[in-house]
């Protein structure tokens, strides 16, 4: 059993105590958790620096003696007091204090003060510096000092006092071999877990900041080795547990293959064929189908659901929304119904009779496709043996569970039109097999993407009415419903009316999200069906929506969407022969994030290139979003800039749990401490 932490060597805490609940907080149960809870930063606090060469020079360390101190109530409760040496003199000023800090700084006590020196109303001043009392002849530290993350109420202090017992113990065992440390030139994990939390004279600021340095490589590889290792074994415990190899004749496939008025891409073609592979093996398959906007991941679905029903199993084809799901089952349908084969339909919207019949049906069909209301009970399956779920990422890991638990282990095969990087395929999608669909069929038009500002909407207008005088269709994307105060964004509602009004003689629709199921078919079969000219519509078109004779998108307040969303809206258009473009609407002034993504879409139309972009800004753990499958998220290292720390770490896995399986238990007990899950849907 681990030894509790404790601070000051005092013998274990009761169970529950304050200082156990803080530490919990920050996931620190164990000496090995102190240990690998490293520095956000270090101060620098091996030297003074006079009062008056202070200003603007970033965090220096001052010292002298406390002239005044007392708490002021204008314009708000504060803690001000003044702190004078040979040079001058400044302001200390703290809007949050204790009792203890202001008998640290009576006046006559002498202080040293850590913190940014800058210009404020009554001169120099330091805003919250952190202060200890000195005696004439106390002595400088050698090293820097580091700054540990905390919480509320668990003082810098009592982290250093634990994290130094922590650093006392005995060594953490290697779990590298010598020659691959050597071969990495890299330290051992506890040479540089010494180095960042108790730096040795000399070791200068910028040198133990880097990204580059040793200390943090060795780090950063061992957090993306427990990572893989985790990922590597539920993807290793689930090839042993059973499933229906699904080994039809291929005869069905080949049939609607014969029906399409084109051939599939060679990507497509690359993709079945990894497909099929799969789900004739007798454990159950885990594969993600990832293809840009337009690519044909639908196709590539049917062909795979061909081959369930083909062998004597059922499909169940998952969408996350009512208009995604209903454009699958009209698109299934029209290719597969003629081939005799039986489709259901079932969604959340469904009553009374109509429901408890398509629950019925769905027993008895060979496909069936829905939304969320597939796993709800009630619906149940004769003999599940696919999964097919798309944009995967809006389920949660419950979700997906729940249908697959409808059989017994059927295989599975989920699709995203988010284009996912490869390094963070290989970090966070390990467990998974991947597809990828990197062409897209012939006859797909490029999209013009044009950035507008608000005030040309005029401009706008009339491009829209020449787009419909040429015989063309047009969507304008907004992103609420009702107006919001705080955002004060143009609203669907708003929009549609004042379409009407300025484009008086146009058919113009709405769509929207709390729309009932049947006013949202009725709207979007009047645009597929060419009668509505111009739909105006909130997000619920962003994926799955198909109108070849939609050739101009326009997206109000662009600068509020994310560029996932951007793209995807985009690739609404540009599905016919007919010449396309996108007119990015925006509202100045745009924030340095905004701008970046406006960039981002309009220099690029590859996916993958916008999603890589989009890793760089906002990082991994927000890209991939609440994958809830208990992948473990990275605290140190950075999927973008140590790239080919991931590789090495993926062959370090493979050979570990290979070669040296208690070396991988280990380790990932090291890292995640027992928490990890295996990774079920």
């Amino acid at each position: 059993m681990p030894r509790r932490l404790t601070a000051g060597g005092a013998p274990p805490a009761k169970a529950g105590s304050a200082l156990q609940r803080l530490l919990a907080r920050l996931g620190l149960r164990r000496r090995e958790d102190l240990l690998l809870h490293l520095p956000l930063r270090y101060e620098d606090a091996t030297r003074i620096t006079p009062i008056a060469e202070a200003a603007g020079v970033g965090s220096v360390q001052v010292e002298g003696e406390i002239v005044s101190c007392e708490v002021q109530f204008a314009p708000r409760r504060q803690l001000i007091a003044r702190l004078a040496d040979a040079s001058g003199s400044l302001t200390l000023r703290f809007f949050s204090f204790y009792p203890s800090q202001q008998q640290v700084l009576a006046p006559g006590s002498r202080v040293r003060c850590l913190g940014e020196v800058r210009q404020g109303f009554l001169g120099v001043e330091m805003v919250h510096p952190r202060c200890r009392p000195v005696r004439d002849d106390t002595p400088l530290p050698q090293t820097l000092t580091p700054v540990y993350p905390t919480t509320a109420g668990l003082a810098q202090s009592a982290l250093l006092k634990l994290i130094g017992r922590a650093l006392a113990g005995p060594p953490l065992a290697e779990v590298l071999a010598p020659e691959c440390r050597e071969r990495l030139g890299l330290p051992t994990l506890w040479q540089a877990l010494k180095t960042l939390h108790a730096p040795l004279p000399g070791d200068g600021l910028d040198a133990l900041m880097a990204r580059d340095h040793p200390a943090w490589c060795r780090v950063k590889l061992d957090e993306l080795l427990a990572q893989q290792l985790s990922l590597r074994q539920a993807y290793l415990a689930r090839r042993e547990v059973g499933a229906p190899p699904l080994t039809g004749s291929g005869a069905l496939a080949q049939a609607l293959r014969a029906r399409l008025p084109f051939a599939l891409t060679g990507a497509q073609e690359r993709a079945v064929a990894e497909i099929l592979a799969d789900l004739a093996q007798p454990h159950p398959m885990q594969r993600l189908l990832q293809g840009d906007v337009g690519s044909g991941k639908t196709l590539v679905a049917a062909l795979a659901a061909c081959q369930a029903i083909a062998s004597g199993w059922q499909a169940a084809f998952m969408a996350p929304t009512e208009i995604l799901a209903e454009q699958h089952y009209l698109k299934l349908k029209s290719w597969l119904e003629p081939l005799g084969v039986r489709l259901a339909w079932l969604t959340g919207s469904l009553k009374g009779r109509a429901k408890q019949a398509e629950r019925g049906a769905a027993r008895q069909a060979d496909l069936v496709v829905g939304t969320h209301a597939l796993i709800q009970d009630g619906v149940d399956f004769e003999r599940l043996g696919l999964v097919i779920i798309d944009e995967q990422h809006r389920f949660g890991v419950q979700q997906r569970l729940a249908l697959r638990q409808k059989g017994e282990m059927p295989h599975q095969l989920m699709m995203s039109a988010t284009p996912i990087p490869r390094t963070l395929a290989m970090s966070y999608y390990a467990d998974l097999d991947v597809s990828v669909l990197d062409e897209l069929p012939p006859g797909r038009t490029p999209i013009r993407t044009r950035l507008v500002r608000d005030a040309r909407r005029e401009q706008v207008l009339d491009y829209v009415r020449r787009k419909v005088a040429e015989g063309r269709q047009v969507y304008w994307v907004c992103p609420l419903i009702e107006e919001s105060e705080s955002l004060q964004l143009q609203t669907a509602l708003d929009t549609h009316a004042w379409l009407q009004a300025v484009l008086p003689g146009l058919a113009i629709g709405l769509v929207h999200g709390r729309l009932k199921a049947a006013e949202k078919q009725a709207v979007m079969a009047a645009f597929a069906a060419g009668e509505t000219q111009v739909l105006v519509a909130t997000t619920v078109i962003e994926v799955g929506v198909d109108v070849p004779n939609a050739s101009l998108m326009v997206i109000e307040h662009a600068e509020r969407f994310g560029l996932a969303q951007l793209h995807q809206l985009r690739g609404r258009v540009g599905r016919g022969s007919h010449a396309s473009s996108c007119i990015l609407l925006y509202a100045e002034p745009l924030s340095a994030t905004a701008k970046a993504r406006l960039k981002i879409i309009y220099t690029h139309s590859d996916g993958f290139e916008i999603a890589r972009q989009d890793l760089r800004l906002r990082g991994p753990g927000e890209f991939v979003g609440s994958r809830q499958s208990g992948v473990p998220l990275l605290r140190y290292a950075d999927l973008d800039k140590d790239a080919d720390l991931v590789e090495i770490a993926r062959q370090l896995a493979h050979d570990m749990l290979a070669e040296a399986p208690q070396q991988a238990a280990l380790h990932l007990d090291r890292w995640l401490g027992g928490r990890e899950e295996l990774l079920k849907a």
